[in-house]
This record gives C-alpha cells, sequence and structure tokens, in this order.
C-alpha cells in the first residue's frame, strides 16, 4: 500500500478461434485493462456488435423470467462463483434457442393463466351480485315500493321500473352513489352490499376488495346515463333476470362453472410452477454465463484485426508482477484448443501516465476508498491510504474519546465483522456505506476506548483504578462547614503520579473544565504539527522517487525548516512548560502562579513584543530564550524567499546554460506559480494548524454534553428517595440510553468522523499528495459480479 503497482503496457496477437477463450480466461484472472483501438468506428460496425445484441436479447429474456419468479415468490438457487467456466460459442446458441423455448412457454402459461384468472373473477363477482341481490329484491320481483326512497312523483307515470347490477372496487363507491344521485336527479335508488373475499388482479397480482350493488331507475334515456357512470367509475355491470327462479337457476349454474375454472386454474398453476421451479436452479448460472459473454465480446470489440496476418491486435494495461500470469494464461488456452500458432505477448515503451493501481484485501479496502474519495493518487506517488490505517481512527478517537462510547462503536463494528457472510446480502445503499467500513469503525472505536481510558471518561463518569493521588488533609469540622474547599498541589498530591491517564479526582473539581480545556488544547496542537510534520516528509519521498533531488534543497528543505522552527518549536514549549513547572519546588518562579503563557508567549516573538512578569517571575522559561526566539524567527522568515526565489532562479539559470527551446513555460509564469505556492504554503501551515484545534473543541464539546445528558436525564433517578427512586432509575435509563446512542454515538461520531475526513483531505495530503491519477478498472468477472450486485 504504500505505493501503487508498477505497470506495464503489454501488446497481444491472439488467433481470432482462441480469442472468445482467451478473454474468458483473462477475465477470470482480472489483471489486464485493454486499450480501445476503434474510437473512430461506430459501435454498431464493430465485429462483435451482433453477438453483444444477442446477448442484450437474453439478458432480457432472463429479467422476464426473473420478474415472474418474483410474482410467484419464487426463490433463486445461489449464484455461482464468478470464474466459472463459461460454454463454447457454438453452445451459446443452443442456450439462446433454450432461453427463447423458455419464455415462450411461461408467456404462454402466463397468458392462459391470466385470461383464465379473468373469466374465473367474472364469475366469482356474477355469484356474489346474485347472492347479494336477494336482499335487495325481497320476494324475488321488482315491486315500485323501491321507489319510496326516491320521494319523487315521477314514478307514478306507470313507466316500467328497471335496474342494473354489478361490483365496483370499494374505494369508488362513495363518488360512485354522489355521481348516480346528481345525473338522475334523484331518481335512482342505490343498494350496496360489500363482497368479503378479496379479489386479485390477475396482472399486478394485488388484492383488490369491491363492492356489489343495484341501482333502480326509470326510463331507457337515464338507462344511458346510469352505464356511462359505470363506465367512468370503473365498474362491472351483469345482466341480471328480474325473476325469481330465473336467478336462482342463474346462480345454481355459476357456481359449477366457477368450480371447473378453480380446477383449470389449479392445474395450470401446477403447471406453471413445475416449469418455474425448473427454470428457477438455472437462471442464476444463465445470468453469470450471458453477463460474462457480453463483457468478452464488448472487450473484443476494443480489439484491432490485421488483416495480413489475421490475427487479433491488443494493448492491455498490466501490473508487472501479473505479467507472467497473463502470458501463462494465453499459452494455457492455445494448447488447450490445441491452436497450430500461439498468441503472443510482449512490453512496450511508452510516455502515458499509467493507471494507478493499490492492491487491497478486505480490511484496507475501506481505508483506501476514503482516500480515492478525494482523487486517485497519481502513478507511484505515496499513498496516504497506508498511514490512514492508523492516523484516522486515533484523530477520531481524539475527538470522541469515552470508553462507553467507544465500546458501542465496537461492539456494532464487530457485530457486522463477525456476520459480514450473511449481512453482505443486504442491498440497501445506506447500510452499504456503513458496511463497507465496517473495519474502519472498529478500529475507530477500539481507538476511542484507549482515549477514554486517557481521558478516565465513561459515560461522563471517571473510574478509579489505580486510587487518587489527590488527598485531603482537612479535618472533619472544616470539611463540613465550608461548601468549597481549594486543594494545594504541592500539600495534597502525593509524589507519585497517577499510573494511567487522568486522576479521577479531577471530576469532582470546579476547575476541571479549565483544566481538560488547556490539556486538549495542547494536545490537538501537538498531534497536529506532527500530523503535518508526517506529510512533509512523504514529500520529500516522492521527491526522490521521481528523481527530482533538486527539488529537495529547493522546495521540501525550507518548508521543513519553516514548519519545524515555528510551530516545532511551539511543541517545544508546551512539553518544556510541562516539565519545569511544578508546586512541589521552592523556587518561587518556578510554580504554577509564574507559569507563562505559550499561547502569549508565542504571539509576542511573533511581534517581538515584550510580556512583563508577575512579581517574582521570570519573562522566559530558560536563559538566553529571547536569544533564541530572535534566531529561530529570523530563519523561519529566510525560509520564505529561499522557498520563493531559490528553483526558479536555478531554472533560469539552468536553461540559459543548457538553451532550450521557446516552446516551454515561460520564466515569469514559473516565478508567479512558485509565488502563489509560497504563499499558499507560508498561510496554509498557519491556519491548518488552528485547524487542528477542532480536535479539542469537539472532543470538550462531546464530554460535556455527555456529562449534561447525564445529570439532566438518568442522574434524576439518582436524586429519588426510596423505592420510588428505584422505579425511575428503571424508566430514565431507556430514555438516557436511546439519547446516547442516537445523539452521542450516531450523530457525533458522524461529526467526528467528517472533521477527521477534512483533516486528512485538507491538512495532511495537501503537503505531499497530488491525487490525479486515474483508477485501474480491469477487465474482470469479478468486478463485473459486484457491480451487479451492488
Amino acid at each position: 500500500m504504500f505505493r501503487s503497482e508498477q505497470m506495464s503496457l503489454v501488446q497481444m496477437l491472439i488467433q481470432p478461434e482462441v480469442a472468445f477463450h482467451s478473454m474468458a480466461e483473462l477475465g477470470a484472472l482480472g489483471t489486464a485493462q485493454f486499450r480501445d483501438f476503434n474510437t473512430n468506428i461506430n459501435v454498431f460496425q464493430r465485429r462483435f456488435s451482433g453477438d453483444i445484441r444477442r446477448c442484450d436479447e437474453m439478458e432480457r429474456i432472463i429479467g422476464y423470467i426473473r420478474r415472474q419468479l418474483l410474482m410467484d415468490k419464487i426463490s433463486l438457487q445461489e449464484a455461482p462463483p464468478y470464474n466459472v467456466k463459461l460454454p463454447d460459442p457454438r453452445e451459446i446458441i443452443d442456450l439462446e434457442v433454450l432461453l427463447e423455448k423458455t419464455e415462450s412457454e411461461i408467456r404462454e402459461l402466463a397468458e392462459n393463466w391470466q385470461a383464465i384468472l379473468e373469466n374465473c373473477t367474472e364469475l366469482v363477482e356474477l355469484r356474489n351480485v346474485l347472492e347479494k341481490i336477494q336482499i335487495f329484491f325481497g320476494d324475488g320481483s321488482i315491486s315500485r315500493s323501491a321507489f319510496e326512497d326516491i320521494g319523487d312523483d315521477s314514478s307514478d307515470d306507470g313507466g316500467p321500473l328497471e335496474f342494473v347490477a354489478g361490483v365496483i372496487p370499494r374505494e369508488r363507491i362513495a363518488g360512485f352513489e354522489q355521481m348516480l344521485w346528481r345525473v338522475s336527479l334523484g331518481n335512482t335508488v342505490v343498494r350496496q352490499a360489500p363482497i368479503e373475499e378479496p379479489f386479485v388482479d390477475p396482472v399486478s397480482r394485488n388484492k383488490m376488495h369491491k363492492i356489489a350493488f343495484v341501482a333502480f331507475f326509470q326510463g331507457e334515456q337515464l338507462r344511458n346515463r346510469i352505464k356511462k357512470v359505470c363506465s367512468g367509475f370503473h365498474a362491472t355491470l351483469y345482466s341480471v333476470e328480474n325473476g325469481f327462479e330465473e336467478r336462482v337457476q342463474m346462480l345454481k349454474e355459476v357456481s359449477i362453472r366457477t368450480e371447473n375454472f378453480n380446477t383449470i386454474i389449479n392445474r395450470t398453476k401446477d403447471q406453471r410452477q413445475m416449469v418455474l421451479l425448473d427454470v428457477a436452479q438455472k437462471i442464476p448460472t444463465w445470468d453469470v454465463y450471458i453477463r460474462n459473454i457480453k463483457a468478452i465480446y464488448y472487450t473484443l470489440n476494443k480489439f484491432s484485426v490485421d488483416v495480413s496476418s489475421n490475427f487479433l491486435f491488443a494493448e492491455a494495461w498490466v501490473p508487472t508482477m501479473n505479467l507472467q500470469d497473463v502470458n501463462d494464461a494465453l499459452i494455457r488456452t492455445s494448447r488447450s484448443l490445441g491452436s497450430t500458432t500461439a498468441s503472443y505477448l510482449y512490453v512496450v515503451e511508452n510516455d502515458e501516465d499509467p493507471p494507478t493501481y493499490h492492491r487491497t484485501n478486505k480490511f484496507t479496502v475501506g481505508f483506501q476508498n476514503l482516500i480515492d474519495s478525494y482523487g486517485v493518487a497519481s502513478y507511484r506517488e505515496c499513498n496516504p491510504a497506508l498511514y490512514t490505517v492508523v492516523t484516522f481512527p486515533f484523530l477520531f478517537a481524539i475527538m470522541f474519546g469515552d470508553l462507553g462510547h467507544g465500546i458501542i462503536l465496537s461492539l456494532f463494528a464487530l457485530w457486522m465483522v463477525l456476520y459480514e457472510n450473511k449481512l453482505s446480502e443486504i442491498n440497501d445503499e445506506i447500510w452499504k456505506l456503513f458496511f463497507g467500513g465496517r473495519y474502519t469503525i472498529l478500529l475507530m472505536g477500539c481507538f476511542s476506548i484507549y482515549t477514554g481510558f486517557v481521558y478516565n471518561d465513561l459515560f461522563s463518569k471517571t473510574i478509579n483504578l489505580f486510587g487518587s493521588a489527590w488527598s485531603i488533609h482537612y479535618n472533619t469540622s472544616t470539611v463540613m462547614t465550608n461548601d468549597m474547599l481549594q486543594l494545594n498541589p504541592g500539600e495534597d498530591y502525593s509524589t507519585t503520579i497517577y499510573q494511567f491517564g487522568l486522576d479521577p479526582a479531577w471530576m469532582l473539581a470546579l476547575n476541571k473544565i479549565i483544566f481538560q480545556n488547556s490539556f486538549k488544547m495542547k494536545l490537538s496542537i501537538i498531534f497536529g504539527v506532527a500530523h503535518m510534520l508526517l506529510g512533509v516528509c512523504l514529500s520529500a519521498i516522492n521527491h526522490k522517487h521521481f528523481r527530482k533531488s533538486v527539488d529537495i534543497l529547493l522546495e521540501w528543505l525550507p518548508q521543513l525548516l519553516f514548519l519545524i522552527l515555528l510551530f516545532g518549536y511551539l511543541c517545544f514549549l508546551m512539553f518544556f512548560k510541562w516539565i519545569k513547572y511544578t508546586a512541589v519546588t521552592d523556587e518561587e518562579s518556578l510554580k504554577p502562579g509564574c507559569t507563562p503563557s505559550v499561547l502569549v508567549m508565542f504571539i509576542g516573538m511573533m511581534l517581538f513584543k515584550e510580556q512583563k512578569p508577575l512579581d517574582g517571575c521570570k519573562e522566559f522559561m530558560f536563559n538566553g530564550q529571547d536569544i533564541v526566539q530572535i534566531v529561530i524567527l529570523t530563519c523561519s522568515l529566510m525560509c520564505i524567499p529561499w522557498l520563493m526565489l531559490a528553483k526558479p532562479c536555478y531554472i533560469f539559470f539552468r536553461r540559459k546554460q543548457t538553451g532550450v527551446p521557446s516552446e516551454q513555460e515561460p520564466m515569469s509564469e514559473i516565478f508567479i506559480h512558485q509565488a502563489i505556492h509560497t504563499v499558499e504554503y507560508v498561510l496554509g501551515t498557519v491556519s491548518h494548524t488552528a485547524s487542528y484545534l477542532r480536535l479539542w473543541a469537539l472532543s470538550l464539546a462531546h464530554s460535556q454534553l455527555s456529562e449534561v445528558l447525564y445529570n439532566r436525564v438518568f442522574r434524576v433517578g439518582f436524586l429519588i428517595p426510596n423505592y420510588v427512586g428505584a422505579v425511575a432509575i428503571w424508566a430514565l435509563f431507556l430514555p438516557w440510553s436511546g439519547l446516547t446512542v442516537g445523539l452521542l454515538v450516531v450523530i457525533e461520531g458522524l461529526s467526528a468522523f467528517l472533521h477527521t475526513l477534512r483533516l486528512h483531505w485538507v491538512e495532511f495530503m495537501s503537503k505531499f499528495y497530488q491525487g490525479e491519477g486515474h483508477p485501474f478498472k480491469p477487465f474482470s468477472f469479478k468486478a463485473i459480479m459486484e457491480e451487479e450486485q451492488y
């Protein structure tokens, strides 16, 4: 992972009769990225375009069969491995014929089943109409009493009383009745009864609920209006006899026909099930076949044809360490098919930028994806992913440092790691983001457990593992009569420091935030400078690898000196202050009251400003510090013109000595670009150092939010006495734990993740990373399978 794979451009001469099988071998190997020689030829005019269209048609058939299997809730067999042996090109024709025959058979069964189901549905609807209509007719005949609810004298004209009967979807019945009332001016009576059993749509297979209805009216003109309304509301009308005996006889006939249709439906369904169950075992294998075969023909379309020798000519990028594997695959294929002429492979020289390829596994791929999201590394430059494996979870843990929250995060990631084979089958897009970074999350949780021990923070509480180094020397009366007492580090703190992390007594201190504020702020600057220093050092490795030794002297050295002289000195002052000043001393100037502010001292150095010390204290931490600071500031300022002018001047004098063509970049632009680069680095160093203060800010905010959540929610139960308090603790645990996971672990964790990502992309990688490469995309059956899966 330190540097991308070394790539070689190879040329291949392959006989047409072995080209398909050779590509099958290379697709299973997955180590060759082929170049397109036919960019000026229309896609439809290429040699294997017809084969690709045939594969498209077979994919369409498989898609149709899959939908039919899904409709019948038939599960597919597990897909075979990506490197399954493919059939010969001649056998592909047989597979095409078999697929067309299978589609025709399934489509015919589906159409027959749909037609029978539609007829059966109509009979069931008619049967329900005949059964429900008895409720509406009473003794079996239409009487004028049906118009008693109309309230109109129009029924007394002696005209015949008529009706229509049918079924309508349940959700349309309300609007249907209102529309009938309006078009008939209130001269229609509608009676309805729900049908208990749901109907299945023959096409979509969705369940539908319908209602049987009868509409009574008078007059032929009104009949036409009612039929139009029924058509508009998708109501199905059925012809029902007026006489009771006729309806009874009709119901018997419909019942017999329904039973016959049910028998036919069951037989058709069984036959369809047999066909689908048989094809369900073959579809996954056929699918892999067709996708791989299509990929082979698509790749072969990139080859050019050597007319003189009847060879297929191809070029491909191959990792240098896999050249022998590719050559062996070509030779093995030619021998297995009995070819008289072997395929050739040889490496060619070129001036193009090869693709970037980093070999990863399931552990490192998550970190590599974080880097590639910013930009693919330029060919053979240092890969930040190698260092991100450690620095990313560590910087995250500085902001997220809580032992309890780290355990929750680790357990979640450990669950994904242990059950990764089963969980990898979930195709949700958001889930794939979490699952792809399961090892990253696991390290983030483990590092958070470590920093939680350092901060001595467990859900905003401390752990007393080694006993506090603080001791109270006041008597009982003094303690009981004073609300606030201050401990003296010189008297109340033992000479033996707490073994690991923060002393648990700090949790009880009123100045805890002030102490943590100073402690975490200094840590963030120290780790930030170390992180940037690593990036600057990696730029020297890039210069050496690309044989730019002059850049090490003219660019890298002033950059390194500027960073170390200023901000390295700032870190030195922090460590020196921690070591030198103590409460256990007899020298007044070394006691905590005389401790100078490192930040104020650093700003004073930059502004050449003196800081007047307190009485009995010293302005500087050590003798000669004022001289040292002047030297440091002078040298760091000298690095700016060094960085700005040294390289352009070197290029100018070298061109003057050797003489160069006028097509090269003008010197004026070189000076301008170098000046911009210098200003960007100098200002960036200052702003990037300040940017690492987010480690301090988010860490402090996370701990304080955790403490507020504990005190305002869960701790309330401990303040309630007796058994009521026990019940309150049990009741308050659920909201406290939910807020802890949702707010502190998920939301705060996502915030810390994004801030850590920014620190790597901007503050760290900008020191050495170009990210202007293009990824290696080999012809690989495995990659094709993964793309289809995701």
